[in-house]
């Protein structure tokens, strides 16, 4: 077996020791049983997508997201993935945010300067 094979099923072999003792944060049965299963689904789900990789540093790249995963779910105790940012979707909102207040106070400009004779 190479490095990375088994890198890869000591990650696949610790999510499923974690699922195992997972408790969820709010400490409720209910969704402690729904992390769990959600936990093993999407590991076996990511695991079975990837299992004909074959380069080597697209392999590593899946196994370093891996390990951050895992981290931020044992840290914030959530095992669902963190949102990703999308920067250009918060720019352009921001931008037309931008652009409507400006209007709003062009318009204010024009409709104080019309009252005044």
């Amino acid at each position: 077996m190479t490095a990375t094979r088994c890198d890869v099923l000591g990650l696949y072999r610790r999510i499923f020791r974690i699922a195992r003792t997972w408790q969820s944060l709010s400490g409720l049965t209910d969704d402690t049983l729904k992390e769990k299963e959600y936990i093993i689904t999407e590991a076996r789900s990511l695991f079975r997508k990837n299992k004909n990789l074959t380069d080597v540093e697209t392999i590593k790249i899946c196994i370093q997201e891996c390990h951050a995963r895992i981290e931020m779910g044992l840290h914030y105790r959530i095992p669902y993935p963190r949102p990703a940012h999308n920067g250009k979707l918060f720019q352009q909102n921001h931008t037309q945010a931008r652009i409507q207040c400006l209007g709003e106070m062009d318009q204010g400009k024009s409709t104080a300067g019309k009252g005044k004779p």
